[in-house]
């Protein structure tokens, strides 16, 4: 569904590098990596937000850069962890995702694109809270009431940038498991995330990134090694078994014990 060639682009100062990478449909697939490591760099090119310098970025085949961007955000949504201090309605808000289907004279939301945004907030839980602005919510329920917008643009890719950030653990399974049902009942999914744990538990496969080049990309238990861990992001970690899951689990080793192992 989605490949990416040879792509090389950023800013200055900071450069992705030779980024090779194909995501199959009805994936989920995770991108971690220490903060610097171009996790975001390499969402906003996916989104044609940023040019390629080098390669280039294909959806179904078609390279992107040929793709408007309404014609792409038919097909692709995006939710990312922003602020957002829009005083509208959430109903407002999530209809808003309807927009890139709009007809060339439409300028209001018909009754199609009012059940769909109202089946978008059912599938989120946020149809609670429709009549409320956006700047009066949560940070759980904000970011609930972005992913339900990219929802309504009925996409077949959703990329998510961080959405677990600045939320309690509830808020973060909750949008997890969601993410989850999406994913296995069609949609493919490429979600940035800084818990690796979390990466480990919902994602197929993960692509661990390090001065904007690929270190490692498999499943969970090829990516989440100490090795590679202590590699990139120069901690010592113990990786152990989930033992409900059987997925890689991360223990964090502090200072103070990092210590008194290494005297011991």
């Amino acid at each position: 569904m989605f490949e990416i060639c040879n792509l090389t682009c950023g800013y200055d100062g900071f450069l992705l590098k030779g980024i090779n990478l194909k995501v199959s449909k009805e994936e989920l697939l995770g991108i971690i990596g220490p903060n610097g490591s171009g996790k975001t760099t390499i969402t906003r090119a996916m989104t044609k937000i940023i040019k390629p310098k080098e390669g280039k970025i294909l959806f179904c085949g078609d390279d992107i850069e040929k793709l408007s961007f309404k014609k792409l955000a038919k097909k692709v949504a995006v939710a990312t962890q922003v602020e957002i201090s829009l005083n509208i309605k959430v109903l407002e808000f999530v209809l808003l995702g309807r927009i890139p289907h709009f007809s060339a004279w439409q300028f209001l939301e018909e009754k199609k694109d009012m059940e769909l945004a109202e089946r978008a907030m059912d599938m989120t839980n946020t149809s609670a809270f429709k009549e409320r602005p956006m700047d009066t919510l949560s940070g759980g329920e904000r970011q609930l009431a972005i992913i339900a917008r990219a929802l309504a643009q009925e996409p077949e890719l959703l990329i998510l940038d961080e959405p677990t950030a600045h939320l309690d653990i509830s808020h973060q399974l909750y949008v997890l498991d969601l993410l989850r049902r999406l994913n296995k009942a069609g949609l493919t999914i490429i979600v940035v995330l800084h818990d690796l744990n979390l990466a480990s538990e919902y994602c197929d496969r993960l692509v661990l990134l390090k001065d904007g080049a690929i270190s490692k990309v498999g499943s969970p238990k090829e990516v989440l090694t100490y090795q590679a861990i202590e590699d990139v992001y120069g901690v010592l970690v113990v990786v152990k078994e989930n033992p409900i899951s059987s997925k890689p689990y991360i223990y964090l080793v502090s200072e103070e014990e990092r210590q008194r192992w290494r005297k011991g």
